[in-house]
């Protein structure tokens, strides 16, 4: 009679390993070089956040046709309206502390994953120097 148990509980989390995994879908992916005209708004104030760089950098690569030698293009951030939920998303995603304080404090090379998940969207930040 245990095992009967046993069984039902295995299945029951692969069932549910299978689900979150399929629940993420990785929708796009960019790389970008977070310079220093980055770390400024479009008034010239420094901006004080990962989310508020990322998102002046993808304003300079869409609206205003900034780009850095080894930016990407995405789709995703060509809308000026995902681009204004980048702190959500950012905070529903996932970057380190390290990362996000590198972010902040230098100019250094990202790599974005935007994922679309049930709850919404959300990012995911790697440096890659």
């Amino acid at each position: 009679m245990w095992w009967r148990f046993a069984l039902a509980a295995i299945v029951f989390a692969k069932l549910m390993a299978a689900q979150s995994a399929q629940a993420q879908v990785l929708i796009e992916s960019y790389t970008a070089l977070l310079s220093e005209a980055d770390h400024f708004n479009s008034s010239g104030m420094r901006l004080t956040t990962a989310a508020a760089i990322i998102r002046q950098d993808r304003a300079n690569f869409h609206r205003f046709g900034l780009r850095d030698r080894i930016d990407d293009s995405d789709r995703y951030f060509a809308d000026a309206g995902n681009r204004a939920t980048l702190e959500r998303l950012l905070e529903r995603g996932q970057a380190s502390p390290y990362v996000i304080n590198r972010i902040v404090q230098t100019v250094v090379t990202i790599r974005v994953d935007i994922y679309r998940w049930r709850d919404g969207d959300f990012i995911r930040v790697t440096l890659l120097d």
